[in-house]
């Protein structure tokens, strides 16, 4: 059975200004900001959740089906898509578009400006989850805003178990609205401040929120996450980094190592442990994508990381 992944696929364009913003932006001038910063060093990754996530499940050995839009940029990615050997029936071309696309500055202290064209990603709602075929698992990550609501009700309406993982595009909706994709998920995945918004919009607390769903899964950055489930909150440790490079996409190949464990039938503390793993090993990458290693591999870091074998 495959892996429907219903979310974003985007160009990362990553400028590093080497300097500080600070230093050359005036507290009482932002009313007439102008500012231009020569940024030497740039790169463009591949990103976008979907892709990201069907990335690390291709390479953990799952069988994952991206559903997603592009624009007419599409090629490069296209191309990549190809040589991963990732099926692209449900990579819909949205002509007269561009594919979703952030423009990030990042300075020497870390501070970061970006700006992000959503692109094709506002037509996401053309692509249907029942138009895919042999789906037994999937998941609804941050796209459009119409796309997201529909792709919950459809794998609700099809009866696929399904992800929801609101992420970035968390603040998209309002309490109603979250607590009706809470009641069609069967799981639910956030880090610990988008945790703390859903639980200001929704009025409910972690634990209430956990009763909706089969897991609530909350990720805490390098202090591991916790998985509350059958009314048991599973502390999930961290895996220490080979080294810290870049922490995007962590969450993604995080949320890989989730859908890698569901569809495989492992429980909630090996499924967390594998999906702390990911993380780990995707932070000592730049971008969403670079992260390159064969199961064995895997399989050889998930046992010097907790003393058992998996894979």
């Amino acid at each position: 059975m495959h892996t429907l992944i219903c979310g974003s696929m985007a160009y990362d364009t990553i400028m590093v200004f080497n300097d500080h913003f600070r230093n050359h932006i005036l507290p009482d001038k932002i009313h007439i900001l102008n500012v231009a910063f020569l940024v030497p060093d740039m790169r463009r990754e591949f990103g976008g959740c979907a892709g990201n996530i069907a990335y690390t499940l291709r390479m953990l050995g799952g069988k994952p089906l991206v559903m997603a839009t592009v624009g007419d940029d599409h090629l490069p990615y296209t191309h990549r898509l190809d040589r991963l050997g990732l099926v692209q029936t449900h990579v819909r071309r949205v002509e007269g578009t561009f594919t979703a696309q952030a423009f990030i500055t990042t300075d020497l202290g870390d501070n970061q400006i970006t700006a992000f064209h959503p692109g094709a990603m506002n037509f996401s709602h053309a692509n249907h989850v029942g138009d895919a075929q042999d789906v037994g698992l999937g998941i609804v990550a941050p796209d459009g805003r119409e796309g997201m609501v529909q792709h919950a009700r459809e794998f609700h309406e099809a009866g696929i178990p399904f992800i929801f993982d609101p992420g970035q595009g968390l603040p998209m909706f309002n309490g109603e609205e979250l607590l009706d994709f809470i009641g069609k998920a069967d799981y639910v995945a956030v880090n610990d401040y988008e945790g703390q918004m859903l639980c200001e919009r929704t009025g409910l607390a972690p634990e209430a929120l956990a009763r909706r769903v089969k897991a609530l899964i909350v990720t805490r950055g390098g202090e591991g996450s916790v998985i509350h489930a059958g009314g048991r909150q599973i502390g999930i440790p961290s895996v220490q980094p080979e080294q810290v490079v870049d922490p995007t996409g962590c969450g993604d190949a995080y949320r890989a190592g989730l859908l890698y464990g569901l569809a495989s039938g492992m429980d909630w503390e090996t499924t967390g442990r594998l999906a702390s793993l990911m993380g780990a090993l995707k932070i000592a990458r730049r971008g969403g994508q670079n992260h390159d290693l064969d199961q064995e591999a895997i399989g050889q870091h998930y046992f010097e990381a907790f003393g058992s074998r998996i894979l």
